[in-house]
């Protein structure tokens, strides 16, 4: 399965020309991640509780065609590998069906306390495998 969530471009989002900075993708990317999480019941609470967070480890952005003032895009992601204390993402931005951006990205699991890589809470892993390639 694929985890969908849409966003619209505000004024906020662009540059003098109407279109979408750079690097906004990067925070449309984090926000359907954690989008995701909370529909896997995993907030931002959960994690601490359970002594897991995550950070980026790697990215790497493939922008392919421009986004616009007010428009609505969809950012898909998809899980495309997973190990005991890293996973694997694919975050595809569409509007329509268009491909506008593709982000392959690298996470690692750390506790917060440590900051120290961790493994997944079994539990977490079996709810990732909902959005995974890998099945």
């Amino acid at each position: 399965m694929i985890h969908q969530m849409q966003v619209r471009i505000y004024y906020q989002d662009t540059d003098a020309g109407g279109i979408v900075y750079h690097s906004n993708y990067l925070d449309y990317a984090e926000r359907a991640r954690s989008e995701m999480l909370l529909e896997m019941g995993y907030s931002n609470h959960v994690m601490v509780e359970k002594g897991i967070g995550f950070v980026l480890r790697h990215v790497d952005i493939d922008y392919r065609k421009p986004a616009r003032l007010d428009e609505l895009l969809t950012v898909e992601t998809v899980v495309t590998e997973m190990k005991n204390a890293s996973l694997e993402m694919e975050q595809t931005v569409l509007r329509g069906e268009d491909v506008l951006v593709v982000m392959r990205l690298q996470l690692a699991a750390i506790n917060p306390q440590t900051l120290r890589p961790t493994r997944m809470p079994e539990e977490l892993k079996t709810l990732f495998l909902k959005y995974s390639k890998e099945k």
